[in-house]
């Protein structure tokens, strides 16, 4: 790896940080305008932990996923910002992540801490993001069976990510196929190796898109909306599975979902994503009992709830996400927002603040002028 995509650490991006996503702006330009996907996305991914992306469809969550791999499509692009990884395994003759993954399927923790990687400095294409690519951060895609190869078989497509990052030894490749897919449950593995996607139902082909994303035990996860396309009890067997492989593998998690109840389940930390923004981050458990901006507090009130207003209408939020065209001024949830005050939140864009008494929740809104700045707050923590 060349030595302009290597640093030392500071205060930009914590110790306890995998990921740092710093004022990340994508843009689409097409033949009738541009359309801004990120305007300015900033929030940090726990190591060890579950972070929770949550907002409506449209408002630049898998596009931040992708982002973070380099795998936007074109004319996509990365107009500005940093995206800051630090590696957990060892890199051998500097540029190849060696293997770090024992027999007990644990990674090398004993990385070294100095070494942090601006992925928005790596071609998409080049051998230094292709090595991270499966080997440190994997992802599983929002719908299996469009994602897996119908010309291959399972095993196969397991094998070639074991292939090209961890041995040349195609039999060994096979055995560790064949394990990966015990890991997440699969009954009769060496039967399903041998399959088809066409030939599983939905819940097997989604593990195996987590044993494929698994095989060489990533340090971050990215799971775009793994469990849309599945029943509640395939759902529940799914969550509980991630859980479960995330505590063993020591990884990070960055889970992207519309569910709300999802995140209550799964997740430790969650980030509130609204056109392309960032507009609030907290703890799981202060996002529902003390929510911040009105576009969380609507979001929650729209959870159905056993026993509550038997009969009655679900709440809705009013109106809908702008069309990407379009530049909302201010606050780009002000045309929908109950709070809104005219001349304020129409006009002016609300800063990124860290509530008073609470150094890791922080919220984008004019409701809370008194709040000490984010940026102020996280390099106060830091020190």
């Amino acid at each position: 790896m060349s030595e302009a995509t290597i640093s030392t650490p500071d205060t930009e991006m914590s110790t306890d940080s995998v990921v740092s996503v710093r004022n990340v702006h994508v843009e689409f330009p097409t033949p009738v305008g541009v359309v801004n996907a990120l305007n300015g996305v900033s929030f940090d991914v726990p190591r060890g932990k579950v972070l929770g992306i949550v907002g409506e469809s449209g408002c630049g969550k898998s596009v931040t996923a992708r982002a973070i791999l380099r795998i936007i499509e074109k004319p996509g692009r990365i107009v500005s910002g940093d995206i800051l990884f630090r590696p957990r395994r060892r890199r051998s003759g500097g540029s190849r992540p060696s293997p770090a993954a024992g027999a007990s399927g644990q990674v090398d923790n004993d990385a070294d801490s100095s070494e942090i990687v601006d992925l928005t400095s790596l071609d998409p294409g080049s051998p230094e993001i292709r090595s991270i690519r499966g080997q440190e951060i994997s992802m599983i895609f929002q719908e299996p069976m469009t994602s897996l190869n119908p010309v291959y078989t399972i095993g196969n497509q397991i094998e070639e990510a074991v292939l090209l990052h961890q041995t040349s030894d195609r039999s060994e490749a096979q055995k560790k196929a064949v394990e990966i897919l015990r890991r997440v449950g699969m009954p009769n593995p060496d039967r399903i190796a041998q399959s088809y996607p066409h030939q599983l139902s939905g819940g097997m082909r989604q593990r195996a898109m987590i044993a494929m994303a698994l095989s060489c035990t990533p340090t971050l996860l990215i799971a775009d909306e793994p469990t849309t396309a599945l029943d509640v009890t395939t759902e529940a067997q799914i969550l509980e599975l991630m859980r479960e492989l995330q505590e063993s593998f020591g990884m990070s998690i960055m889970f992207i979902t519309h569910s709300m109840g999802v995140v209550a389940q799964l997740c430790d930390e969650v980030v509130v994503m609204y056109l392309g923004r960032v507009v609030e981050r907290a703890p799981v458990d202060d996002l529902f009992h003390d929510p911040k901006h009105p576009y969380t507090v609507s979001l929650l009130r729209s959870i159905p709830r056993i026993g509550v207003n038997r009969g009655a209408q679900l709440e809705v939020i009013k109106g809908s996400v702008p069309d990407p065209y379009s530049k909302v001024p201010g606050c780009p949830f002000h045309p929908r927002c109950p709070s809104a005050m005219p001349g304020l939140c129409d006009t002016v864009l609300p800063e990124e603040t860290a509530i008073a008494d609470k150094t890791d929740h922080s919220v984008r809104c004019h409701l809370y002028p008194g709040s000490t700045p984010a940026e102020v707050a996280s390099a106060t923590t830091a020190k």
